[in-house]
């Protein structure tokens, strides 16, 4: 997994030179972006495609199987005590594979906590393995696809004054891990509808940013996750999705996120999500359950 994320990383300013409307290669095609308005999803909180929480079997961007797509996004969390900063780049490649590169940062704003601050680097990758969301409107065959997360986190920074600069002395395992998933995605036009539903196998906390495993469980874990949306036209989505989490940590009570969202598509270069998130209780050091809203632009073809 390293190697990969080094090649991405290193594969950035290419990425971006494509999004400003540059071939990242010489004799590159432009992205054909066959696809259907919104079919590409968004991108999630960990910079995979799909809905605002959780991954989905679509793969990022408008190319078709024989092009491309990329795409770059900036989100933000609030809710009353806590901030969520997700910002990252996504490459599709023949509607198959995906590969993504994000960086987390959550900061809080409530004492103890209010120098708190978290961040991690995720490196994504997804593979189409069967099914194809559009087509397949004669069957309930869903689209399917595979994937996999490392996500690395940073030191801790804030409580240096508790002598705490690592999630490991939070009672994490580990600063690093690997989170797999499953997801099937079906798209049912004659209805407007969209169903997805992801398995994902994890021991990450709080997505990660506290780490992986605990002081009460330290393996790997079966976590569902669910998505409907309904397509009001064709450039105009809303839905609502669910996502389980592990208990893990003595101070993390974790908690399911839920979310409503409403997701526009004025155009295959840009895509706006507005969602209002339950992010549950985020440590005992603060029992509150955490709502707030979730703002995400994505930008790309």
């Amino acid at each position: 997994m390293p190697p990969l994320k080094q090649a991405l990383i290193s594969s950035l300013p290419l990425l971006f030179a494509t999004l400003a409307g540059t071939s990242f290669a010489q004799g590159l095609p432009v992205p054909d972006k066959g696809k259907l308005l919104a079919t590409g999803a968004v991108i999630q909180l960990e910079g995979a495609g799909g809905g605002g929480l959780t991954p989905w079997a679509t793969i990022t961007g408008y190319g078709t199987e024989d092009s491309y797509g990329v795409n770059a996004h900036i989100t933000q969390v609030s809710t009353q005590d806590y901030r969520l900063h997700t910002a990252g780049v996504a490459v599709g490649i023949a509607d198959r594979l995906e590969m993504s590169l994000a960086t987390q940062k959550f900061t809080a704003s409530l004492a103890p906590l209010d120098k708190l601050e978290l961040q991690q680097d995720i490196v994504g990758i997804k593979l189409k393995i069967a099914g194809d969301l559009v087509t397949d409107q004669d069957s309930w065959q869903p689209q399917v696809a595979i994937g996999a997360m490392y996500k690395r986190n940073h030191a801790v920074k804030g409580l240096e004054g508790l002598g705490i600069t690592s999630v490991k002395q939070l009672g994490a395992k580990n600063d690093s891990g690997v989170d797999y998933y499953v997801s099937a995605t079906k798209l049912i036009l004659e209805h407007s509808l969209l169903l997805n539903g992801t398995l994902r196998f994890s021991k990450a906390n709080q997505m990660g940013l506290l780490g992986f495993g605990g002081d009460q469980r330290n393996h790997y874990q079966f976590l569902p996750e669910v998505s409907v949306g309904y397509l009001i036209n064709r450039k105009l989505v809303a839905g609502l999705e669910y996502r389980s989490k592990p208990r893990n940590l003595a101070v993390d009570n974790e908690k399911a996120y839920y979310d409503a969202f409403l997701a526009w598509f004025p155009s295959k270069s840009v895509s706006l999500t507005l969602a209002y998130a339950n992010l549950g209780d985020i440590t005992v050091f603060n029992p509150k359950n955490q709502r707030g809203w979730y703002l995400s632009l994505q930008t790309g073809n």
